[in-house]
């Protein structure tokens, strides 16, 4: 009677051996991990960047104090720059998901550090298996 079984559960067995213990591993045992800012687009209008920027420094709630007058990222001639630094406050305030890096289409994730100079953009380091939603790389700036 459990003769059946005996072939699929030593190879359900097998296969859960073979899994890594954590979530923290790759193949081989090595962990991988990447940061990932929110910036805006270059192909952005500076119309939409504008009123996404100013969405996300009010209701948005993003600290924008770096981005004003007086403050280590302020730059009034560089909406780019201005715009994904906001963006980039919000997606690490709020889950870091795909969702918190839109802003009406103006925004996308990039692993390449923005941060020039005094501006230093923060971001968080993700280990394989953080359970976040990655992008396909398509979706990567």
């Amino acid at each position: 009677m459990f003769k059946d079984l005996t072939f699929p559960v030593l190879l359900l067995f097998l296969i859960l051996l073979r899994m890594p213990r954590s979530g923290a591993q790759a193949a081989g045992g090595s962990v991988v991990q990447t940061e990932l800012w929110c910036v805006a687009k270059n192909n952005a209008e500076d119309a939409a960047l504008q009123g996404a920027l100013d969405w996300a420094c009010g209701p948005g709630g993003a600290d924008c104090g770096s981005i004003q007058q007086g403050g280590p990222c302020y730059d009034p001639s560089d909406i780019q720059k201005t715009a994904s630094y906001a963006f980039n406050d919000y997606f690490l305030k709020h889950g870091m998901t795909d969702d918190a890096c839109n802003f009406s289409n103006t925004a996308a994730l990039t692993s390449l550090d923005p941060s020039r100079g005094s501006c230093k953009f923060p971001s968080r380091r993700l280990y394989n298996g953080d359970g976040l939603p990655f992008p396909n790389p398509s979706g990567l700036v």
